[in-house]
């Protein structure tokens, strides 16, 4: 049986104290029973909550399996992750949300379905547990980023995805706000990448609420939305695309922003 390469692993946190215990200690597990070679890292996204105690106690545990990387101000959910994706230094790197809406025991189905020629296992809902409006939202925007961007996934908005990393060797990210997985695969795919899809199960979100309900952070959503689609479709169909070289300074440095994860 091949050894599963390093990984990995790790959440942005915002405001994610009831649940980001649970979610370190299981990745931790997981992590130990898949390979030797791992690390976890949680981004904390300049939480108002009792995030940073728990954090601290969780160091306290896991002193040299954890790595906490704090900011005292909400990047965004594409903030995050872009610093994220630029802290990771394993050879594969999983990534999902600290509110514990997913199980990271389930890392082991993607690394199951990472076979030689997979670059990336993106995660897809089996049922959405969540408000019945969130569900309809969630759809509805689902098939609308599909059409727009030309995406062949059966799941844009599951955060639940192992990438191998050297695809940030060839791509790189910009965006702030939840638009990042959009972005993500959109040049994942564009790339010609190679993308697995694993059924994943959705949890009901036991602590806190979303952040993304309210009019402004929907309409930021979808200017950024509209933005991105004028880069990586329009100015592409014109010819006038700009080059997307990958560059560590724009995964790792975002701009402070406190545009909130998409539906």
């Amino acid at each position: 049986m091949t050894a599963m390469p390093s990984i990995s692993a790790f959440f942005p946190a915002y405001n994610d104290g009831g649940t980001i215990a649970s979610m370190v200690i299981s990745a931790v597990q997981t992590l130990r029973e898949l390979t030797d070679d791992y690390e976890v890292i949680v981004v904390h996204n300049g939480s108002t909550d009792y995030t940073p105690e728990v954090l601290a106690e969780l160091q306290r545990l896991y002193p040299t399996e954890l790595r906490v990387i704090d900011y005292p101000h909400p990047l965004g959910y594409g903030g995050a992750l872009r610093v994220g994706f630029a802290a990771c230094a394993k050879e594969l790197v999983f990534y999902t949300d600290g509110d514990a809406q997913y199980d990271p025991r389930e890392l082991a189905l993607l690394c199951a379905a990472l076979g030689p020629d997979v670059d990336l296992v993106n995660g897809y809902k089996t049922g959405r547990s969540d408000p019945l409006h969130r569900i309809i939202i969630g759809r509805l925007y689902h098939r609308t980023v599909k059409t727009l961007f030309g995406l062949r996934l059966r799941d844009v908005d599951c955060d639940f995805r192992l990438i191998r990393r050297g695809v940030f060797d060839k791509i790189s990210l910009r965006s702030s706000s939840g638009v990042i997985c959009v972005e993500l695969m959109k040049k994942v795919q564009d790339a010609g990448f190679t993308v697995a899809q694993v059924p994943v199960h959705h949890y009901h979100r036991a602590y806190g609420g979303s952040q993304f309900f309210n009019v402004p952070r929907i309409y930021r959503s979808l200017r950024g939305l509209l933005g991105l689609w004028w880069e990586l479709v329009a100015l592409r169909r014109l010819g006038r695309a700009p080059a997307d070289t990958a560059a560590p300074a724009s995964l790792g440095l975002p701009e402070t922003s406190k545009a909130p994860k998409n539906p």
